[in-house]
């Protein structure tokens, strides 16, 4: 493709050098340039893209896209533009030739639910006769295809290419989790949403958002930027949906479970086995079955059935759809292991996460709750000792350990954690546990050693909640990415407990 086609649709840019230049690729990774490449220079929160330039060149790049000139000459065509983010969006629009054209496309939000409703979307779809592709935190999948997820929402090139990806196989649907960074950042500024679904809003990624309130106004772009064709789904009993909905041209579809909205649930029934319920919508009421567990659940299963409902899917769908999901990995995810033990991983690694799965799990617990949890490194520290507060209020027994310490000293995280768990008037505890002692919590900054010290002392009658890592198969200490499942981890030190 010629560099003045792939130039289309970006205003105000200014070319020096041949504009018919020939490109047969586009990176925004130096390490990714090859003969033919066209780069764009983007700048980062820890790297600018314009200090490897020279790589770029060196390694064959036909032409650049920057903001900033650098003062020595360039031997290739140079396209300054006022925003190299979104001219990265618009490039990858006209390279890939608008694959969004061709499907329809869902966008979910919030900080916590968007990866079970995506779950719950995708199999009402499937149940439709559709084809859907998913693009979001555990992975990106379609078509019996599946890839790692790097990140929930990848940059605007990536997620275009893979959007191309998608249509050429006949993907109908795209559901895509939508993260605040990627709003912040312009990756989906040019994805023309027809649904767009908040699911609620609490504390998270403050290293990131100076506050809640740039946290929410991140999370709102998503639905500022809808057009009045497109439809915004909105969690009502969330106290932002309100101010949310006043936000958007969009036509709005309002669900919860404390008021008369668009669509609601009546009848519940909740139990281990799962949810019972009546499906209140505007085109009739169904009744609905789940096996997943908690009032979390019921919120991303109304969040998934106001997605069908708006891009018009029947009732009997959508409740078929929700009963063929059997569970979410690393979802509220009960692990089998050789000593028939509860154990449970969850991803909660919010305050508000946390306290949810707790509460949740707490009516089917018979003798002592046991939590494992860790806060990440380099993330928003403020949310430490609120988890540690929630864990030690909520729970019998905690093991404090790391998630992902990253640059950061797992014990100094440890260490913030507890500040907060003393408060819950928890009495910290030395290995083993005491005779006769119940509760209290202790620190082990060995993951692996707090999952196995956890099993060794859990009965028939307790539960284990190893919480905070959920799917991931991966533990970062330092800038090493190691393998690491807790689930795997969980099954092994059962089996070692019982030999």
């Amino acid at each position: 493709m010629k560099l003045t086609e792939l130039l289309n649709g970006i205003k105000g840019y200014k070319l020096i050098g041949d504009p018919e230049k020939d490109i047969q690729a586009i990176a925004y990774d130096s390490r990714k340039v090859q003969p033919g490449t066209l780069f764009v220079a983007l700048k980062g929160v820890a790297m600018d893209g314009h200090a490897y330039i020279r790589d770029a060149v060196q390694r064959g790049a036909s032409a650049v896209v920057l903001e900033d000139v650098p003062n020595e000459k360039m031997d290739v065509p140079v396209i300054r533009v006022s925003d190299s983010r979104r001219a990265l969006s618009l490039i990858a629009l006209q390279f890939y030739g608008h694959p969004f054209d061709g499907v329809d496309l869902i966008g979910i939000t919030g900080t916590n639910g968007k990866t079970t409703t995506s779950f719950l979307l995708e199999s009402i779809l499937l149940k439709a006769g559709k084809r859907p592709g998913v693009i979001g935190t555990i992975n990106y999948r379609y078509s019996e295809l599946s890839r790692p997820a790097s990140v929930t929402t990848p940059e605007s090139m990536d997620l275009i290419g893979l959007a191309r990806e998608m249509v050429d196989a006949s993907t109908t649907h795209i559901i895509m989790e939508v993260s605040s960074h990627a709003l912040v950042q312009g990756r989906t500024s040019d994805c023309p949403f027809r649904t767009a679904v908040f699911t609620n809003l609490s504390r998270d990624h403050l290293d990131y958002h100076r506050n809640m309130e740039e946290y929410f106004m991140a999370k709102s772009l998503l639905f500022r930027e809808l057009g009045r064709e497109s439809t915004a789904v909105i969690n009502m009993d969330d106290s932002r949906g309100q101010v949310l909905a006043a936000m958007t041209k969009a036509k709005i579809i309002t669900y919860g479970i404390r008021g008369r909205w668009d669509i609601r649930m009546d009848s519940i029934r909740m139990d281990k086995e799962g949810i019972r319920a009546e499906l209140v919508t505007p085109i009739g009421r169904r009744e609905i079955r789940s096996s997943l567990i908690g009032e979390f659940n019921i919120y991303n299963i109304l969040a998934a059935s106001s997605s069908a409902v708006s891009i018009g899917l029947d009732l009997d769908t959508i409740a078929g759809g929700i009963e063929s999901l059997p569970f979410v990995p690393g979802r509220m995810e009960v692990v089998r292991n050789c000593q028939d033990l509860t154990v449970v991983v969850d991803y909660a690694h919010t305050p508000d996460a946390l306290l949810k799965t707790l509460l949740c799990l707490k009516p089917f617990v018979q003798g002592r709750l046991i939590t494992v949890f860790g806060c990440g490194g380099d993330r928003d520290r403020g949310k430490r000792a609120e988890m540690g507060l929630i864990a030690g209020r909520e729970s019998d027994v905690v093991f404090i350990t790391s998630d992902n310490p990253r640059s950061e000293d797992p014990l100094a995280i440890v260490s913030e954690i507890e500040q907060g768990i003393r408060q819950s008037a928890m009495k910290k505890l030395e290995s083993p546990l005491p005779a006769g002692i119940e509760t209290g919590y202790f620190t082990e900054p060995n993951r692996r050693e707090a999952i196995r010290r956890a099993i060794s002392i859990a009965r028939k009658r307790d539960l284990v909640l190893i919480a905070g890592k959920g799917h991931e198969d991966y533990q970062i200490i330092g800038r090493e990415r190691k393998h690491f499942d807790d689930r795997k981890e969980a099954a092994l030190a059962a089996l070692e407990a019982a030999a």
